[in-house]
Order: structure tokens, then C-alpha cells, then sequence
């Protein structure tokens, strides 16, 4: 796992069309930088027909291209905003580890973490500092047929991606240990609110079919989260469900290290103004006497990203990923798979077929003399290696035992979540009339867990198996809503070990 802060190495770019995908919509600007500003040369918002995951390359790209030749863009170096929805993540804790061997264990992390295969998944990753120059890394990974279909799409728009990252991070990046942020944006004032404050940030960006969440503190992302649910769509209207943001507000904050949440000062809302605004209102009631300072973003500072930007110019994902490439600043996390060397690219050309077997014939071959020469040395060297063959298995033999002794406080020795799913697994229906969607577990082993259910009756039933079910306890119903299918819920219950 390479480190997430080397950022690709490409040509200075002076002009760079910006892609924002969320839902069905898409977002564009063109911007170039010249002598220290940035000028907007065009933007565009259309709604796509076809799903990128799902349509032919061919025919998404052939409309992305449309969208683009409309709207008269010509750019094709381009930077592209990923849905949230699509990125998986994960968390671990970092002790201080050269370079080399931090990678090596996040690499183990990273497949311990994620509930599918880590060779399938695009991943990077974001640090938190924290004591005893420890660090909180999240590991953030999108699958990789997601990342090679979006490729394919963007080739058949003649289009060339150099950097697949996330809008929100672009919109509110990490904190530098060093001071002020490049990016830092204006904030419309609330009350009381002290705008440019120190200290970590609980963003929410207000999308068109989901509200994103990300926590921004001690140099790093801790948490990265798309909250589905919070919006329903009816028509051309959109309703906020506010008490939804705040619940998965607050257990997002409660489940970061003390450290870190108590480092978290002010909460920042994107998004169209309305809606902002009444998250905000919701937000206030239930933040401030925590401490937390709620701020309504709507405009970029004048010293933005350190360079002149266009009067009035709209906030948006877009227009802040398009800056970050032309001012050189790396994304919070870079998804784009990197480009094979040339090198490998000779090798997969030439692997198959004719050349394939030309070469494993001229490769047996310089075997088989080279073979016939060492066999006369063989009988000499034999006795002379001995010792040598013995030194490096002890060689060996010594480095594993210290790997283990060094790994062997990060691997644990119990299956507790693999017990949970199993409990669940037992007390939820096999017919599908009740379903789960998120499925948290705490230290204490308090596990809460969201869903939908067909009906009351189902909900009611699961509940009751799952409290006849040994090891759990204390199963309660958090909340329910909905009186028609599907009912939305949240119930929780005490863990207490695996039945015997």
C-alpha cells in the first residue's frame, strides 16, 4: 500500500475540467490558472439517463461527451468527484513504524478491515495524529471494477482522468499541522460562531439523494460516511430529515478516540442555502451546549486555495477539486489506479501467444547449458555451502520470530464480530421480511443495528428471538419509522460473549 500522501506525479497543469458524479447528476467546470489567479471558463449541471456502474462504457461515455460538446467543452485532462456511496473504510491504530513497515501493516489492517477481499478495492488512506506519536488511519477504498468501469466511460468521452478523489474532502480537506489551510472557506456567521477557530471539523455536505459526513482532526480524516436515508425525493422536491443527520452526527463523534473527538470545535454545513439552513437550526439545539460551533458555508475566503479566484464564484465540489489540481495540493484520498510502467506494459504485451513460447524455448534453453557448466562445480560447492545454507534458515527463522513478537499485539484472538453477525443471522427471518443495513459494535459491546422490515409484527418478532438467543441482552428499540413498507428501525442490544 503506497502512502496516501505522495501525490501523482504528472505535468503542471494550467487548465483541468472538474466531474462531480452524485446520484444521477453531474456537475462540470473548466478552470485555468494564469499568472496566480484561477478563471473560470466554463460550468455546466445536466442529468445523466444511463448509471455508470450498470450502462455500456461505450454509451455512458457517448453521453458524458454530449453533456460536454453542449455545454462547449473542449479540456480533456479531468479530475473526477466520486459518489461517497461508493467508498468502503475502515479504521486502525498506527504505533510509530518505519516507513516500509507501517505499509506492511496497514496492508494487514486493510485486510482485516474490510468485509471483502482488499485485492479488490482501490485504497488510500488518511493519518490522525494522536499521543506517543501514534496515529488513527482510515482506510478508505472504492472496488476496483467501480474505478476500471469509470476509466473505460471517461476513455470513450476523450477523456483523460488525473485524479479520482471525493468532493467533500475537496470542500473541507484536513487541517495542516503547520497553520491555515489553502482552502479554508468564508462562512455565512451564526450566532455566536467564531469562523477560521482552530481545531477539528465535522463536516456535512448536503447532496441530491444523500447527506456526506466526513470528520477532519489532527492533520487527517477520522471518519468518512455517505448518511443514506437522510433525504427523500418526491418529485422535484427534496425533504432534509434533520433529526437522521444529527442522530448519525453524534454517533459518528462518539465512536472517535477521546482524544481526537474532543478536539472536534465547530460543525460546518454545504449545500443549497435552505436546506443548510434548517440542518443548521436542528444542529444548534442539539451541538452548541456540547461545545461545538455550527457554521453555514456558502462562499470561498478571497485567499482561497492562495490564489485569485474569480469574483463571486459558487462553493462547490466541482470548482474545489478543479483548484486543488491546478494548485498542486493532493487530495485527502486519490483513487485513480495508477498507470503501469512501461515495463509492465511490455510484459503484458508480449506474455501471450507466439512471443510467449518463443521465449520460454530460449529460456530453457540458456537453462539447460548454463545447467551443464555448474554440474562439474556442484560437488565443490556443496560442501562449501553448508554452513551457509544452515546460517540463512537461522537467519529466517529469526526474522519471523520477530515479526510475530512484533505483530502479535495487533491480532486478535477472538472472533467477537463474527459472533454477532451469527446471533443476528439466527434471530432474523429467512424469508428477507426484515433486513439489516448497518450493523455498528462498541468496546463495551453495545451493538446497534438499522434496517427495514416488511411489517411491525416481523420487527417485533426478531426482537423477541433475539432476546431468547445466550450471550445477548438488554435488546431494545431504539426507533421506528414508517407505518407502511418498508419500516425504517434502529434497535440495540448487549453482547455479552459467545454461547457455549
Amino acid at each position: 500500500m503506497k502512502p496516501n500522501l505522495i501525490f501523482r506525479k504528472r505535468k503542471k497543469l494550467t487548465t483541468v475540467l472538474s466531474l462531480v458524479l452524485d446520484g444521477g447528476k453531474l456537475d462540470g467546470v473548466v478552470l485555468r490558472r494564469t499568472n496566480g489567479a484561477v478563471q473560470k471558463l466554463r460550468s455546466f449541471s445536466a442529468t445523466l439517463t444511463l448509471d455508470p456502474l450498470t450502462a455500456a462504457p461505450e454509451l455512458a461515455g457517448r453521453e458524458i461527451r454530449n453533456q460536454l460538446d453542449a455545454a462547449g467543452v473542449r479540456e480533456r485532462d479531468c479530475v473526477v468527484g466520486l459518489p461517497l456511496k461508493w467508498v468502503l473504510t475502515a479504521q486502525t491504530e498506527l504505533p510509530p513504524l518505519p516507513a516500509a513497515d507501517a505499509a506492511s501493516l496497514l496492508q494487514l489492517e486493510a485486510e482485516k478491515g474490510f468485509h471483502t477481499d482488499a485485492a479488490t478495492l482501490q485504497i488510500g488512506d488518511s493519518r490522525c495524529a494522536l499521543a506517543g506519536d501514534k496515529k488513527l488511519v482510515l482506510l478508505g477504498g472504492i472496488p476496483k471494477t467501480h474505478a476500471t468501469a469509470l476509466e473505460q466511460i471517461l476513455l470513450a468521452a476523450k477523456l483523460k482522468p488525473v485524479s479520482f478523489a471525493l468532493g467533500i474532502s475537496a470542500l473541507q480537506p484536513p487541517e495542516r499541522r503547520s497553520g491555515t489551510r489553502p482552502d479554508e472557506a468564508a462562512v455565512a456567521p451564526r450566532a455566536g460562531s467564531e469562523t477560521g477557530a482552530p481545531g477539528g471539523v465535522l463536516a456535512l455536505v448536503i447532496g441530491e439523494s444523500n447527506v456526506g459526513l466526513q470528520v477532519t482532526v489532527g492533520g487527517g480524516v477520522a471518519a468518512l460516511r455517505a448518511l443514506e436515508g437522510a433525504i427523500e425525493t418526491e418529485g422535484n422536491r427534496r425533504t432534509l430529515h434533520t433529526e437522521v443527520v444529527a442522530r448519525e452526527a453524534r454517533v459518528t463523534l462518539g465512536q472517535l478516540p477521546g482524544e481526537l473527538r474532543e478536539q472536534v470545535k465547530r460543525i460546518r454545513i454545504f449545500g443549497p442555502r435552505d436546506l443548510a439552513q434548517q440542518l443548521a437550526d436542528e444542529l444548534e439545539l442539539r451541538f452548541e451546549p456540547m461545545g461545538l460551533k455550527v457554521e453555514t458555508v456558502f462562499a470561498y475566503a478571497p485567499d482561497a486555495f492562495r490564489v485569485t479566484l474569480p469574483p463571486d464564484t459558487s462553493l462547490s465540489p466541482a470548482f474545489s477539486l478543479a483548484a486543488n489540481v491546478l494548485t498542486q495540493q493532493a487530495p485527502a484520498f486519490e483513487f485513480l489506479p495508477p498507470k503501469p510502467t512501461l515495463l509492465e506494459q511490455f510484459a503484458t504485451k508480449y506474455a501471450s501467444g507466439r512471443w510467449r513460447t518463443t521465449g520460454a524455448i530460449a529460456a530453457g534453453v540458456a537453462v539447460l547449458v548454463l545447467g551443464l557448466f555448474l554440474f562439474q562445480q556442484f560437488q565443490l560447492w556443496r560442501l562449501r555451502s553448508q554452513w551457509s545454507l544452515i546460517q540463512v534458515k537461522v537467519t529466517e527463522l529469526q526474522t519471523i520470530q520477530n515479526q510475530i513478537q512484533q505483530f502479535r499485539p495487533w491480532e486478535p484472538g477472538d472472533y467477537r464480530s463474527l459472533a454477532i453477525l451469527r446471533e443476528l443471522s439466527l434471530a432474523f427471518p429467512e424469508t428477507g421480511m426484515v433486513t439489516a443495513k448497518v450493523i455498528t459494535t462498541r468496546d463495551d459491546g453495545t451493538v446497534n443495528c438499522s434496517g427495514n422490515a416488511r411489517d411491525n409484527a416481523s420487527l417485533l418478532e426478531v426482537q423477541a428471538s433475539l432476546s431468547k438467543l445466550p450471550g445477548v441482552s438488554g435488546v431494545h428499540l431504539e426507533s421506528s419509522r414508517g407505518n407502511k413498507p418498508p419500516i425504517q428501525f434502529v434497535f440495540s442490544f448487549k453482547f455479552n460473549g459467545v454461547a457455549q
